[in-house]
């Protein structure tokens, strides 16, 4: 990233402000960003951050909106496993940043955020304004969907906060922190007596892992099985621990599922892949379930309805093995954490290490065949003559403009259909939001394409219109910063899962289906998404109407990206699921 944003005088004035400690303290948590959006309830910090350090170590990220900032952080994260800062502007930053926050929640993902309320001492608060911007306890607003937070009274504390909160969000399971400063904190001199205390005491357990004993009896089960099934949920994107997922399941010659919620977890084109990934579980999907004896769940997001989908009439008759840490982070405000599972053995660890202590406890016995790899395989892109572009014309079409490239599919739109593209790397897919809370892919993309950077690979954000639309000024950042991604817009116009929702409604209810758009199409006058990009300085391209058109405008933003430009391309695709999603629809409303 192209260093700008740099003081232009050095800084004369020591560290004396109770903010210069906090400041202090971020680049001792090793944070190398901050993402923000200004607020006059942190001026302090944010001087300190500028003329105490530097605007270096964490550097300041410009975002044009609170939720941008938060899904910037969540989309980092994504990619790295590791927590980026975040400052949010009182009561009425945190409001703004609810969803993201939720988002982050449910995918479980780190998140150190640092909030600010006006003066706690009512006699130092400016008339009207830091009234409005104060808060009894404003972190109240988002506990249920964090994991902690504190409201510091001194600067000590606030260390202290903080050297918890970083330890907290890193723990597993991951989830965003709060720490709230108060302006008048920030804002009083300090003496610095004591040297900012140092992190190194106070870094995250290692992952927990569930005793051998349990492990052992885990592993008899699964070599004694006829038909093992792996369902592989969230898991991290370490590549030892993508290879020793692919030697667990060579080694019990199990089938493998994943998953379009989450990122990917195993090559889909494995031979022991039993079917494609979906955002819904499909019928090829619920097959393999049906015909497993034996099923190891790596913390499968919801795990009880895939078994309760499979066998609908009658108990789940397969042995399940679970190997999740989530239940520490449920609560009873939201239900994220989905329906009770029928459980045998509940292995209470980080999935990725379960999985490499089954692969030591099973090389202890005899292996079974396992099956060769297949080659990849690419769709090829050939016009049919249709005068509209297809999900699978995009797919197709992409493939082409990227083949040779290592790319990472940062996000895809619900129309998505698992069969579209294989996934051969951990960071080739990065997984869904989280809290289905539309509007953070944009900010998300920019993250992820952030910490992507260096790696060699081509971010790569395919996004619905609608979701695009509602968070269209995060992708503002990614231009600012020189950050290179390419945002595909898959515009059908309209907010369509929903008519899809409008449909079985009054199908239900024998009214017209004919008048589902009503209420959902993004149209008359039509959007130009990029001419919204060009108007914040990316390459826009499109809107791209014909099929014939597609390959060549998508190779143009594939160079334009590897040059380092930010670009968006508008793709106007006909409305409707792939057929593989609209079965799957179809399941769920007959059910």
């Amino acid at each position: 990233m192209i260093e700008i944003e740099r003081p232009v005088e050095a800084n004369a004035v020591g560290y004396e402000w109770g903010s210069d400690a906090i400041a202090l303290m971020l680049r001792a948590l090793d944070l190398p960003f901050v993402a923000l959006t200004p607020g006059a309830s942190f001026r302090g910090l944010h001087d300190s951050l500028v003329n105490a350090l530097g605007n270096r170590a964490p550097q300041m990220l410009l975002c044009l909106h609170e939720e941008s900032a938060v899904s910037l952080a969540h989309g980092y994260a994504k990619v790295t496993g590791k927590p980026l800062g975040v400052i949010l502007h009182s009561n009425v930053g945190l409001m703004h940043a609810t969803m993201a926050i939720f988002n982050a929640w449910c995918d479980r993902m780190p998140m150190l955020i640092l909030g600010a309320t006006g003066p706690i001492d009512a006699t130092r608060r400016r008339p009207w304004v830091d009234w409005i911007h104060t808060a009894r306890d404003q972190a109240a607003m988002i506990r249920h969907y964090t994991k902690w937070d504190d409201l510091p009274a001194s600067i000590p504390a606030a260390h202290e906060a903080m050297l918890r909160a970083a330890m907290m969000t890193s723990t597993p399971p991951c989830g965003p922190v709060y720490v709230c400063l108060d302006a008048g904190m920030q804002e009083a001199r300090h003496e610095m007596t004591a040297p900012v205390p140092s992190p190194a005491r106070f870094q995250p357990p290692p992952a927990p892992v569930p005793s051998r004993d349990l492990v052992k009896r885990a592993a008899e089960m699964l070599t004694a099985a006829k038909s093992p099934l792996i369902l592989m949920g969230r898991v991290s994107r370490s590549e030892t621990g993508w290879q020793e997922r692919i030697a667990l399941a060579e080694r019990l010659g199990a089938t493998v599922l994943t998953d379009l919620k989450t990122a990917a977890a195993f090559p889909t084109d494995h031979p022991l892949h039993g079917a494609p990934p979906g955002l819904l579980v499909r019928p090829e999907a619920l097959e393999c379930v049906r015909k497993a004896d034996v099923v190891l769940s790596l913390d499968w997001v919801d795990l009880a309805g895939t078994l309760m989908q499979a066998w609908p009439d009658r108990d789940c008759p397969a042995k399940v093995i679970q190997a999740s840490l989530d239940l520490y982070i449920h609560n009873g405000w939201s239900m994220d954490h989905q329906a009770l599972p029928p459980i045998d053995i509940a292995l209470m660890g980080d999935p990725d290490a379960v999985v490499t202590l089954l692969l030591e406890e099973l090389s202890k016995g005899t292996k079974r065949a396992a099956p060769k790899a297949a080659a990849r395989a690419i769709p090829g892109y050939r016009p049919t003559g249709a005068k509209e572009i297809g999900m699978p014309d995009l797919a197709a079409a992409l493939a082409n403009a990227t083949r040779g490239r290592d790319v990472s599919l940062i996000r895809l739109p619900l129309g998505w259909s698992g069969e579209l593209w294989h996934f051969r790397h951990p960071l080739e897919y990065l997984g869904c939001d989280g809290g289905g809370g539309i509007g953070g892919g944009p900010g998300m993309a920019v993250g992820a394409a952030l910490a992507l950077q260096g790696r060699g690979r081509l971010p790569i954000a395919i996004l619905g219109d609608g979701d695009h639309l509602m968070g269209v000024t995060a992708l503002w950042t990614a231009a600012h910063y020189r950050i290179p991604l390419l945002t595909i817009v898959a515009n059908n116009q309209s907010f369509f899962n929903d008519e899809v929702h409008q449909e079985r409604v009054a199908r239900q209810r024998g009214r017209p289906v004919g008048n589902r758009w009503i209420g959902q199409h993004i149209g008359e006058p039509d959007i130009d998404h990029a001419t919204l990009a060009r108007g914040q300085g990316l390459i826009g391209i499109g809107p791209v109407h014909d099929p014939a058109e597609l390959a060549g405008r998508l190779a143009e933003a594939v160079v334009a990206v590897e040059d380092g430009a930010s670009v968006v391309v508008d793709v106007r695709v006909k409305p409707g699921y792939t057929f593989a999603m609209e079965k799957s629809l179809t399941r769920d409303r007959e059910s």
